[in-house]
């Protein structure tokens, strides 16, 4: 259901993730964040946090706002996507120092930065059968909403990537173990719609990531099954998202090659979504015709023109530019533009950050005015407002 994007083109948003301001160092350690709050120091950490989001994306002129993963610990390269979900899920252990095998960690060893982000995961092992979580994105949601009038998305690590990376001493049936940790985010996720939220974010079915793997037992149809178990009527109380990217930790790929989604569209498209994010900023638009011939015309698609991987900041005329390559394939009326990926995780400073997203909306509203289509106001471009004088003449 598009309750935020419905009859509207070149919307811009980022993936989730923002940098964590440096004073923000208390963190949960598997408390639940309603346990958090009731911590004066957290709190104020937390809810400052959140201010601080809100207003560099305000002054950058974005219009799906993000919460930025603020309740995430600050681990390193982004553990705490995992591991949130992870530590409040009945049925999955204390954290091991182990690394189950993966196939794009073949050509890895020490010395690569990759190697060492896996070693810092500590994956836990899955002892009993999937029970209660405590994931409170409802919680998540309502502590930024009274922050802005604009729509805020919440994202979550999707049940096939904690399906892939946990170590399974229960069920020796990853599918089942797949299907049952579906079904334990589908009630997070409902929790989440039904206190109002107007956008949930799943991100990263596996699908893109494992169909070239030979020695994937769960094959791609079965992913397809699990993922729309996963986001089970939600569709009915707000806009699902479904984020993909090829790799985020530190800002690294997890392939050490260019990968394409062309073999895995037609599975994507067959997620029970009303918004499909793909990579494009950093691959410069490789997949842009596939995504616009393959993905159904009921869906949006939302497009990375900025990149999370590198600390150059892209010009209005370069993100202009691959948007215009986009809309050669995608209607404007379908299309949002965003970040390939997040910009925290030990990606990159808030200054890099915040000037990305000024990017984003600039280069945006150069093709919006060539469209005709309204530009969007941006405080922190605002030449009246600049505290470094502008030279006249």
């Amino acid at each position: 259901m598009f309750t935020t994007t419905k009859d509207k083109a070149l919307l811009t948003t980022t993936t989730g993730a923002l940098p964590r301001p440096s004073w923000y160092t208390a963190n949960l350690r598997g408390l639940p964040l309603s346990q958090g709050f009731s911590q004066q120091a957290y709190r104020e950490q937390h809810f400052d946090c959140l201010a601080c989001h809100v207003a560099s994306q305000h002054r950058a002129g974005i219009d799906i706002y993000v919460d930025g993963d603020a309740r995430l610990d600050d681990d390193v390269a982004g553990r705490s996507w995992v591991s949130y979900a992870t530590e409040r899920i009945a049925g999955i252990g204390a954290p091991r120092v182990e690394m189950p095998p993966a196939h794009f960690m073949a050509d890895k060893g020490p010395g690569d930065l990759m190697w060492e982000v896996i070693e810092t995961r500590m994956t836990p092992p899955v002892e009993g059968r999937i029970g209660a979580t405590s994931l409170q994105l409802d919680r998540a949601y309502k502590a930024i909403a009274p922050m802005t009038d604009r729509p805020v998305k919440i994202g979550s690590i999707s049940a096939q990537i904690l399906a892939l990376m946990l170590t399974d001493e229960h069920y020796k049936d990853r599918l089942q173990l797949l299907m049952d940790l579906s079904a334990a985010l589908n009630r997070e996720y409902h929790a989440l719609a039904d206190c109002g939220a107007p956008l949930l974010q799943v991100e990263e079915p596996a699908i893109h990531q494992v169909i070239a793997d030979p020695n994937q037992r769960i094959k791609a149809d079965q992913w397809v099954e699990a993922f729309n178990a996963e986001v089970k009527g939600l569709r009915s109380k707000c806009e699902v998202w479904c984020h993909t990217c090829w790799g985020s930790p530190a800002a690294q790929r997890v392939a050490s090659k260019d990968q394409s989604y062309k073999a895995a569209l037609p599975y994507l498209d067959r997620l029970d979504v009303d918004v499909l994010t793909f990579e494009g900023a950093y691959n410069r638009g490789m997949d842009f015709e596939a995504i616009g011939k393959t993905v159904s015309k009921s869906k949006r698609i939302a497009l990375g023109v900025i990149s999370h991987r590198t600390l150059q900041v892209e010009r209005p005329e370069e993100v202009a530019e691959l948007i215009r390559l986009a809309l050669k394939h995608i209607e404007p009326e379908r299309l949002i533009l965003t970040s390939d990926c997040g910009f925290g995780r030990q990606s990159m400073s808030r200054m890099h950050a915040y000037y990305k997203m000024v990017a984003l909306v600039r280069g945006t509203n150069i093709v919006r005015k060539e469209l005709g289509l309204p530009e969007a106001y941006i405080p922190g471009a605002d030449t009246q407002l600049s505290m470094v004088p502008i030279p006249k003449g």
